[in-house]
């Protein structure tokens, strides 16, 4: 026990210094991610609704709580994150051009979501300009929808008077056009909502293929020109019944600047996981991609476009990973100083068994000496009872096994030097 003892005395504060840097490391490294985050998605039942929802699910696997908030749309999820009333937003590409997007970044975008244009079956059009003069549904306040439908419309010279804006989308612009109460509808949509198919269906209604939807996508590097082939959405009844040439934007993830780099790669790594098999508009593999993304990409979101997931992410849980990520930095300094104090170790812990020995090697000298320069029995007498005290002392000594035998090279140093004064 007295060994274990010597051994914790003297390999403890090394030990110790090891652990309170490593302590000092876990305080100074970066934060963890968060454990909650705000997602604004869309109105009930939207593409984005449903987006975000998904993305929620993702997060909740790994142990991070999501909040989902229903919005107006696109330009009210903007507003949420520049108020910083949403850390995560599903964004129509196309818009943040609109606003400050310093302080947003993208990680790309996940899923098609076209441009729909629907008119009443007796208008012959194939081009927005001959929407001119009619009363058009282009979407709520605040939608992508209606920021993408002003944008196309001033494009090709239909100012506010050119024609009537209707503040209607989705159900109740479908709704609005079957009733004939609007001319014509544009919405951007996924092809998943209920009322398209309606319409789609309906004979008293024409989705309009744009003919010249290139020559907008090549104005626009966010929108690209997709095809609904005939019989897409239902090949029983062939609908639609040829194919649609459509103009489409793209969902992206936008978040906040400052949002946990680990929380990013963990959205776009969920991202492949839902959206890389493909879709109607998409061949699998073409989402997630950065391609289309119209806000700078986050720095994490173009490490990982470019090199995947992290070495760590592949092997390790998400907590697991991203402790160790944010560990590793400080962990080389850290080694490299627990390197020199295990390596000095064994030397410290020989030097102090042997300074027990060797310190009585002084004491032995110096009686050595004075038995030498006695010039009275008395002198001699007081060095004998002095060697004898120092060999008792001696005797108590406990040192390791495997320094016995200094120990008694040392007793018989005294009785040598003892049999000396003998003989003086």
């Amino acid at each position: 026990m007295q060994q274990v003892r010597d051994a914790l005395k003297w390999l403890g504060p090394l030990g110790l210094i090891v652990i309170l840097g490593f302590v000092a490391a876990y305080v100074v490294m970066g934060p963890p991610p968060p454990k909650q985050v705000t997602i604004a998605g869309g109105g009930a039942g939207g593409a984005y609704a449903l987006a975000a929802e998904e993305l929620a699910m993702a997060l909740a696997e790994e142990d991070v709580e999501p909040t989902v908030l229903a919005t107006a749309g696109s330009l009210d999820n903007i507003s949420r994150l520049k108020a910083d009333e949403a850390d995560i937003a599903i964004v129509q590409t196309g818009l943040l051009e609109e606003a400050d997007s310093n302080a947003l970044r993208s990680l790309g975008a996940v899923f098609y979501e076209p441009l729909w244009v629907f008119v009443r079956s007796e208008a012959d059009i194939g081009d927005l300009r001959q929407l001119a003069g009619l009363r058009i549904a282009v979407g709520a306040e605040g939608s992508g929808s209606r920021g993408l439908a002003d944008l196309l419309l001033g494009e090709v010279g239909l100012t506010a008077g050119g024609y009537t804006a209707v503040s209607l989308g989705g159900v109740e612009a479908a709704a609005a056009l079957r009733a004939g109460e609007v001319d014509a509808l544009l919405a951007v949509s996924g092809i998943g909502a209920g009322w398209i198919r309606e319409l789609v269906s309906d004979p008293a209604v024409q989705l309009v293929s744009l003919d010249r939807a290139p020559a907008y996508s090549r104005r626009h590097p966010y929108l690209d020109t997709v095809t609904l082939y005939s019989g897409v959405i239902d090949p029983a009844a062939g609908l639609p019944e040829t194919d649609v040439q459509m103009l489409a934007p793209a969902a992206e993830i936008v978040v906040r600047e400052d949002l946990h780099p680990a929380i990013q790669s963990l959205l776009i790594e969920s991202s492949f996981a839902i959206y890389s098999e493909g879709s109607v508009f998409a061949a699998p593999g073409a989402f997630p991609t950065p391609d289309l993304a119209d806000v700078e990409l986050s720095d994490e979101a173009r490490r990982y476009y470019k090199d995947g997931p992290t070495f760590l992410r592949r092997i390790f849980p998400f907590d697991v990973a991203n402790f160790l990520e944010r560990a590793w930095v400080l962990a080389i300094p850290l080694l490299t100083l627990a390197y020199p104090l295990v390596k000095a170790a064994p030397p410290v812990y020989r030097w102090r068994i042997r300074r027990k020995i060797y310190v009585w090697y002084s004491d032995l000298r110096e009686l050595e000496a004075e038995a030498r320069a006695a010039k009275s029995d008395a002198e001699l007498e007081s060095v004998r009872e002095r060697l004898g005290e120092l060999q008792a002392e001696t005797g108590e000594v406990d040192v390791p096994l495997s320094y016995t035998d200094t120990l008694y090279h040392l007793r018989s140093h005294i009785r040598f030097v003892m049999d000396l004064v003998d003989q003086l």
